[in-house]
């Protein structure tokens, strides 16, 4: 008898999918999430399952980016397998890290390949590629949108070096606006930032002058995330010393205001609490499938994926996966399968976080009451509640937590 992992329940050696699982495959939307594991330099506020060179140690002979498409390739057969003979055509692949932009720009093409031979791209499927403003070149962005990439997402964080500097970001903060540049001289129709409000240091002026360098880079989607102190992490040891102070609520509330008013007057507007578009084709395809109850097959160390109500996650060291994949082996480390009540709570809790809102008809008896009380309280929309959906605020958005505790009673 296999070891039943902690946190779930162990994955068959073969990937096997409980019969559930299989029901209605291919009626929902299907998206590949390929984890590309390596970074030149690990940021002070990174807790995310990546590694160094100096990381991996000698492990690292067993997996480096040269060998990682083979892998990631096997596993994309492994995923055909385990689904079967369904039609399943792929709408969305996101390579996330990490840095995938470590891999050279035929890795990408050569993975794209392996995909569309097994499943099918589906006919103006979106494929985004992560970066680092500092690993890619205008060069590189012309390679990657010749290997079938179609949006771009640089990490630009910051446009302040002070605070790029707590945040142990390496690249000059005018990197970005050039990357963004040539990402559409390129051929990319669609180029997304990511910011982080709330740096300790950072100035109600230093994150204007952030948010104005981001919209003046022309984006037609920005992401903006309230940094989180993840325990373990080098900022987590500075703030425990005293070295740093710990975010403050009322200010991580204040930039989230501002990001919102400032990204509204440029044109973009909120489809989920922390993120903006361009109108909806300017939306990321792939994360909608996360938050609209789609499925999708996560690759790689420490991948999650979830497949009808069957959510499984990898096992994390590369040379593991590695290993395992060389063997012929799933590199699931473990699974759950969720109740009718875990996805039906999930379902609200997401639908909560997106413009489009939820609609009243899916919350519970409680929830409804609820529904009613949280629009009177000025975190929903009363024009909203009146057509029947459950649309949170600019104010709803800043208790969104609370919100749906109360919803999903």
């Amino acid at each position: 008898m296999p070891c039943v992992p902690p946190g779930g329940e162990a994955v068959p050696g073969d990937g096997a999918l409980p019969p559930s699982a299989l029901a209605g495959l291919g009626e929902r939307a299907f998206g590949i999430y390929v984890h590309v594991p390596f970074c030149a330099t690990r940021c002070g506020y990174c807790d995310f399952n990546t590694y160094t060179a100096a990381e991996l140690g000698p492990r690292g002979a067993a997996v480096s980016p040269g060998s990682y498409p083979e892998l990631v390739i096997a596993e994309i057969g492994l995923a055909r397998k385990v689904l079967g003979t369904a039609d399943v055509p792929v709408r969305t692949v996101f390579f996330g890290g990490g840095t995938p932009t470590l891999l050279p720009p035929a890795a990408f093409g050569a993975i794209l390949a392996a995909i569309d031979g097994e499943f099918g791209l589906a006919p103006g499927a979106e494929v985004t590629a992560e970066a680092n403003p500092e690993s890619v070149d205008e060069a590189a962005l012309y390679q990657l949108r010749a290997a079938g990439v179609t949006r771009m997402s640089f990490g630009m964080q910051s446009a302040v070096p002070a605070v790029l500097a707590v945040l142990d970001r390496v690249h000059h903060p005018g990197r970005p606006a050039r990357c963004a540049r040539w990402a559409r001289a390129a051929g990319f129709s669609h180029v997304s930032l990511d910011l982080i409000y709330g740096t300790p240091g950072e100035s109600d002026a230093d994150w204007r002058r952030s948010l104005h360098a981001a919209v003046g880079t022309g984006p037609d989607h920005l992401s903006a995330y309230a940094l989180t102190v993840e325990p373990g992490t080098r900022l987590a040891a500075r703030i425990r010393r005293g070295e740093l102070p710990p975010p403050d609520d009322d200010v991580l509330a204040d930039r989230y205001l501002a990001a919102d008013e400032t990204l509204k007057a440029a044109g973009l507007r909120w489809y989920e609490i922390s993120n903006w578009a361009a109108g909806g084709r300017s939306a990321c395809a792939h994360n909608m499938g996360y938050w609209t109850g789609g499925d999708w097959w996560g690759i790689g160390p420490g991948a999650h994926s979830h497949v009808g109500g069957t959510r499984w996650w990898n096992v994390r060291h590369p040379a593991a996966y590695a290993a395992r994949i060389r063997a012929g082996l799933s590199p699931g480390h473990a699974r759950e399968v969720l109740t009718e009540l875990q996805r039906h709570t999930e379902r609200v809790m997401l639908m909560l976080r997106l413009a489009a809102g939820c609609p009243v008809a899916a919350l519970g008896p409680a929830g409804r009451r609820q529904a009613a009380a949280v629009v009177a309280e000025g975190l929903a929309s009363a024009q909203a509640y009146a057509a029947g959906r459950v649309v949170l605020t600019r104010r709803g958005r800043l208790l969104a937590d609370s919100v749906t505790c109360r919803l999903t009673e």
